[in-house]
């Protein structure tokens, strides 16, 4: 049964099916535009593996363009390129996403090649073996690049030994651990249609999606239990942080902190008023985080805030970069704001200017097909629901000063703990924890 669950005044359509086996396809008509983003959601992420598989999803989503049973990974590459189409895919906590971007009249092509992906793919133990490296390879980029890796070190002091604490890429040890059977595996037992979310934007069919998904898919379209969103008895929803700091040593110009706390589930009543805050706190140049440690002080090039929302947990963080002389100067500034804020809330001219913020910056966000073609995607795999682009600056406007306090007064009073790149050693963080 197809729902038609949103309209626009420009005749814009999103709609939604799911086919028999428990596979949801969703559509947004976008008639301005020459262009169809076409994404396939699985509903697995480094939050699903244990430490031994540590990196599968991640490594998987590489083996997969490696070939399948009707095409090489030159032929996959060649037939992309030949009609100036971008394919591409992501790994996070929760999700693989595998995504074509092309001119609408080759839509039929980008589910052909993507189903085709997630479907039959090969996975040899000599491709296996060609990608690890290629994966090593991307660790390693990421330990040179001291701003990501801040962010893994942070998650591993928070979460600790739990799936949300280890890094979507894995470790050295467990990607040259895994073997063919383990991923091959991986992809055989978790790549299963109630797990697959398919999304379409831009000038698209719902009907003629459908047909090209369901002849994509073929005998695949067979039934199962649908995977719990929730993640219910999930062992990464702590009530503390595990560590109170973590460091990695790097003779780095600049140290890189990451400063934050347990945040909250994406299912939270209050995230809209916690993404307020956000805001307000660190999230643009008139937010009280840059005006008071940037533009009044100039002793850092970048700061702000940040959620994450997970099912069950979330995180709220800061992050600065600066010179390691001025390191103990930041945090306290860092944390006294985050005090002054949970004490006294924010004025009505911060939370007016907040929520006009956030309402531009998803109408601007959502400008392309790829964005829209990640809100249905996400909507669906995360929420179970879609809400419409109006629905959600409704809410925005719905929120008030004394909920934002009440939220400052919760998420900024809880246990923190701080992550630290640079050149500073094990002795100095209780002086930094001070």
């Amino acid at each position: 049964m197809t729902e038609v669950l949103d309209v626009d005044e420009f005749g814009g359509r999103v709609e939604r099916t799911e086919l028999p086996g428990g596979l949801r396809v969703l559509t947004e008509t976008m008639p301005g535009v020459l262009s169809a983003t076409l994404g396939i959601w699985v509903g697995v992420g480094s939050r699903d593996e244990s430490p031994a598989l540590g990196g599968s999803s991640h490594f998987l989503e590489h083996l997969l363009f490696k070939g399948t049973r009707s095409r090489t990974a030159l032929e996959i590459a060649t037939a992309m390129d030949a009609v100036g189409g971008e394919m591409n895919a992501f790994t996070a906590k929760e999700h693989t996403c595998y995504y074509a971007n092309v001119l609408a009249s080759d839509l039929p092509l980008a589910v052909a090649m993507l189903g085709d992906l997630v479907t039959d793919a090969l996975n040899t133990a000599p491709d296996l073996e060609s990608e690890r490296t290629v994966v090593l390879e991307e660790i390693a980029m990421r330990d040179d690049e001291p701003a990501d890796a801040v962010h893994d070190l942070h998650a591993e002091t928070l979460f600790g030994d739990t799936p949300l604490g280890r890094s979507v890429l894995g470790t050295v040890e467990s990607i040259e651990s895994l073997t063919r059977d383990d991923v091959d595996g991986w992809y055989r037992d978790r790549y299963a249609v109630p797990s697959i979310v398919v999304s379409a934007a831009g000038r698209v069919d719902h009907a003629q999606v459908l047909d090209l998904v369901t002849a994509a898919f073929g005998d695949r379209l067979t039934g199962g239990a649908r995977p719990d969103p929730l993640r219910l008895g999930d062992d990464a929803v702590l009530t503390a942080p595990a560590r109170p700091a973590g460091l990695i040593h790097r003779r780095t110009e600049q140290t890189h902190l990451l400063l934050g706390s347990l945040g909250m589930g994406r299912l939270d009543d209050r995230r809209y008023a916690a993404a307020v805050l956000d805001a307000a706190v660190g999230g643009g140049m008139s937010s009280r985080l840059f005006q008071e440690v940037r533009e009044k002080r100039g002793l850092v090039y970048s700061v702000g805030s940040s959620l994450t929302h997970y099912a069950g947990t979330g995180t709220f963080s800061v992050y600065a970069g600066c010179s390691p002389k001025r390191v103990p100067e930041v945090l306290r500034l860092v944390r006294a704001e985050l005090g002054a804020v949970a004490a006294s809330g924010l004025t009505s001219e911060e939370v007016a200017r907040a929520v006009g913020q956030l309402k531009g910056g998803l109408v601007l966000g959502l400008e392309d097909t790829g964005s829209r073609m990640s809100r249905l995607g996400k909507s669906e795999l995360s929420f179970g629901e879609y809400l419409s682009v109006q629905q959600v600056l409704d809410l925005l406007d719905g929120v008030d000063e004394e909920q934002v306090r009440a939220v400052a007064a919760d998420l900024l009073t809880r246990p923190t703990c701080l992550a630290v790149v640079g050149p500073y050693k094990d002795r100095d963080l209780d002086r930094l924890l001070a």
